[in-house]
C-alpha cells in the first residue's frame, strides 16, 4: 500500500524559517514543497475557488508523481448546503480540470450544523463525473447510519476519517478501495503525540492493506503539520506501510537552514 502524506495547504507565513528556508521567496514555496511531499490538499479552494488557469499553472509547476486533493468551495457545502448542486459542482470540476491527471480527490467537508440528509448527499455525489474520487467529511453525528454508509459505498466515495483532540470524530468505515484521513489538531496545542500518530498508522494499514490512503495534516500553526508528517511517516513504516516522501526532521524544524 501507499500512504500518501501531505499537508492542508502550503502557503503559511509561519513556516518561513522552519520548513521554508528564511530567504526563499514565497513565490517559490510550491517548488520547495513538492521536493519534500508527493501531495497537497488545496484548502484555499474552499474560501475562494481558483481559476482554471491557476490550477493549470500549479500542474505545470509540480513533478509528474505529484497529486492534488481539492477542498470543494464553501458555496456548495456551506452556503447552498448541498442544495441545487448541479452548477456548483460543474463550476468546481471545470476549474480543477486545469490539474488534468494530477487531480486526485475532491473533498466535501460538510458544515457541523448540517444534519443527515442522504438524499441531498446522493444528488450531490451524482453530479460528479464518473471516475472522480470524492471524500466526504460529515461533521454532525446524525450522519453515522447504515443508510449513509451504503450510499457512500454505492457511489464509491470515501468516508473521510478525521481526528480532533487526538480522537476519531467519525466511524472508521471503509466505504471504498481507497482511504482519506485528516488530522486537525492534537489534544494539547496543535501538535500530536507520537503514540497517537502510531495508532492512526496502525489503523490505516490494518484497514486498507494494499490500497492507497491519502493523509493530510491540517494543524498548520507553528509548522506542526510538517513536523507531524515526518513522525507519521516513521509510524507508517513501523506499521508495515509504505509512506510517500516527507522532509527530514531537520528540514521540518528549520535546523537544516541554521548557520553552521
Amino acid at each position: 500500500m501507499a500512504v500518501i502524506i501531505g499537508t492542508s495547504g502550503w502557503q503559511y507565513r509561519d513556516w518561513r524559517g522552519a520548513f521554508y528556508p528564511p530567504k526563499l521567496a514565497q513565490r517559490l514555496w510550491l517548488e520547495h514543497y513538492v521536493q519534500h511531499f508527493a501531495t497537497v490538499e488545496s484548502n484555499n479552494a474552499f474560501y475562494r475557488l481558483p481559476e482554471h488557469e491557476t490550477f493549470g499553472k500549479w500542474r505545470e509547476r509540480t513533478p509528474p508523481d505529484f497529486g492534488w486533493a481539492v477542498k470543494a468551495s464553501r458555496f456548495l457545502t456551506h452556503i447552498k448546503r448541498l442544495r441545487e448542486p448541479e452548477e456548483p459542482v460543474a463550476r468546481l470540476m471545470g476549474r480543477v480540470a486545469g490539474l488534468e491527471h494530477k487531480l486526485d480527490t475532491i473533498l466535501l467537508q460538510l458544515p457541523p450544523t448540517l444534519k443527515a440528509d442522504p438524499e441531498l448527499l446522493r444528488e450531490c455525489l451524482a453530479q460528479f463525473p464518473t471516475g472522480t474520487r470524492v471524500a466526504v467529511e460529515p461533521r454532525h453525528e446524525s450522519w453515522w447510519t447504515d443508510e449513509v454508509r451504503a450510499l457512500l459505498e454505492r457511489y464509491g466515495a470515501a468516508l473521510c476519517w478525521a481526528d480532533r483532540d487526538e480522537q476519531p470524530v467519525a466511524p472508521l468505515w471503509r466505504t471504498t478501495d481507497w482511504g482519506y484521513l485528516r488530522l486537525h489538531h492534537g489534544f494539547e496545542g496543535w501538535g500530536y503525540r507520537p503514540q497517537t500518530l502510531q495508532l492512526w498508522a496502525d489503523r490505516i494499514v490494518a484497514a486498507y492493506g494494499d490500497e492507497d490512503v491519502l493523509v493530510y495534516f491540517n494543524n498548520d500553526p507553528g509548522c506542526n503539520a510538517v513536523i507531524d508528517a515526518v513522525v507519521f511517516a516513521q509510524a507508517v513504516r513501523r506499521a508495515g506501510g509504505n509512506p510517500t516522501r516527507v522532509p527530514t526532521a531537520d528540514q521540518a524544524t528549520g535546523l537544516a537552514w541554521a548557520p553552521a
